[in-house]
């Protein structure tokens, strides 16, 4: 995803640091956006985009002072954001699990799972997946782009898009086999 960095966000970065609401309110509206955006892509879920959205421009006030020191803000910004969505499916997961668990264990029925539930399990297998296998497998499926297209957009050739797609996949497909049994 390619986004314009906010003007001069080098002096914003430096008023949000020292405590400026209104540089922060600035901020915020520059990439809040394009964060939703990309958060939705990983959890389909509007409920949840917003929550972790929040919860990262929450995090970003806490570490305010730090800001001025980075690099490269953007790219902190969505690395904070995907870290704290993956984090968030793993809860998520987990919690579906000890349900499940519960469940059996009292001997209640349990429905199988719906579709949801498989999409949540194939979620929590994509925030296994290496970065490029993740990036090549969100272009494929939620973008669908075909090879070529993801291999100019990465910057790579097509048989690496390809080999990466397939590792993707399998290792999707392997985590799926070895914990659909818990999630029934």
């Amino acid at each position: 995803m390619s986004i314009k960095a906010v003007h001069n966000e080098p002096a914003l970065l430096k008023q949000v640091a020292l405590g400026a609401p209104g540089a922060f309110a600035e901020l915020f509206r520059a990439y809040h956006q394009p964060l939703a955006e990309y958060v939705h892509r990983l959890t389909e879920s509007l409920e949840m985009t917003e929550d972790i959205v929040q919860d990262v421009f929450i995090k970003l006030w806490m570490k305010r002072e730090m800001l001025p020191e980075l690099d490269s803000f953007v790219h902190y910004l969505f690395i904070l954001c995907r870290n704290h969505t993956f984090n968030c499916l793993r809860q998520t997961a987990n919690s579906r699990v000890r349900q499940l668990q519960w469940a059996s264990q009292f001997g209640q029925e349990t429905a199988a799972p719906a579709d949801d539930d498989y999409r949540e399990l194939i979620n929590v297998a994509i925030t296994q997946l290496p970065p490029q296998q993740q990036k090549v497998y969100f272009l494929s499926r939620h973008q669908h782009l075909k090879h070529k297209e993801i291999a100019d957009r990465m910057g790579i050739s097509i048989e690496t898009a390809k080999k990466h797609m397939k590792l993707a996949l399998r290792s999707i497909t392997q985590y799926v086999r070895a914990h659909i049994n818990i999630w029934l």
